[in-house]
């Protein structure tokens, strides 16, 4: 399992949360399978990886039931080390390989309206002339207007961002960087944070290359940010604002507005274009609704 796990580090370049969820997966697997007897990991057998799975959704004394999303990542990163064993020689086959992971149900990311994203921007600065109301509002232009997650944003460096083009360089999961272009509202938002806000809150702290800053002159965090979208999201009154709301709306309004689903899987750095068609299914129910309450046929 260490051996997995620093190749996973080292030549995959996973990110730290994954691999905090596979180590803790893992280690679960390695407890239960010690209690059923199994001292290595050649003498698992396919019933044992199956009796885990079940094991999992059902719960026991000590771990509530999973959820099937939940259950199939457990089961991604069993099935990962059985492979990884098998192709290094450590067991003779691969028990996990026909052993599928549950199907979860599939959740439609949500996005809110153009309206409501308006709402939502023009509710970003509680104080409009402070430093940290023009940083909430750049924040918050600046995830719309590039579609990054939160922690991509919070993660950018001055030297990231290129205003004069509109680009901006961002780390994506597992280190993978990638270029997103700025809009206009979102120059204008960033660059008036930079020249009238960034110092202020700078000098607070012992400086740093971090493009947004907290009141103490350091990086922002991710709750930090959580916490400025939260805080625009009630004074504009809109409820189930999650951290993901504005990515959700950026890939949606994109394709509302004709973008091609691979420039939309570019855009928002998936490694698959399968990820991004999620977002196809907004559309078209969104054409469904229209439909169905527009079109004098299509009710009965």
């Amino acid at each position: 399992m260490r051996t997995y796990l620093g190749h996973l580090a080292v030549e995959r370049g996973l990110a730290a949360n994954t691999l905090s969820s596979y180590r803790r997966d893992l280690r679960r697997y390695a407890e239960i399978q010690g209690a059923r007897g199994r001292a290595a990991i050649g003498e698992i057998t396919e019933d044992d990886v199956r009796a885990f799975l079940v094991g999992l959704r059902e719960g026991d004394a000590g771990h509530p039931p999973l959820s099937a999303g939940s259950a199939a990542r457990a089961l991604v990163a069993v099935r990962g080390l059985h492979r990884f064993a098998l192709r290094e020689g450590l067991a003779a086959g691969d028990p996990a390989h026909d052993v599928k992971p549950p199907t979860p149900p599939r959740r439609l990311p949500k996005a809110i309206s153009l309206e409501d994203v308006e709402r939502l921007l023009a509710a970003a600065s509680g104080d409009p002339g402070t430093a940290r109301g023009l940083r909430d509002r750049a924040l918050l232009e600046l995830l719309y207007g590039s579609g990054a997650r939160i922690s991509e944003a919070v993660g950018l460096d001055v030297d990231d961002l290129d205003l004069r083009d509109g680009f901006a360089r961002v780390a994506g999961k597992g280190g993978k960087a990638r270029v997103v272009p700025i809009g206009d509202y979102a120059r204008e938002a960033v660059d008036a944070y930079l020249v009238r806000a960034r110092p202020r809150l700078a000098g607070a702290g012992r400086g740093g290359p971090a493009l947004f800053l907290n009141a103490r002159g350091g990086r922002l965090s991710r709750q930090g940010a959580w916490m400025v979208l939260r805080a625009a999201a009630d004074r504009a009154r809109l409820s189930e604002v999650s951290p993901h709301t504005l990515r959700h709306s950026f890939a949606t309004h994109l394709l509302d507005g004709g973008a091609d689903v691979r420039v939309v899987q570019e855009l928002l750095g998936h490694a698959s274009v399968t990820t991004t068609q999620v977002y196809t299914l907004v559309t078209v129910q969104l054409l469904r609704e229209v439909y169905a309450t527009s079109h004098p046929r299509a009710r009965s």
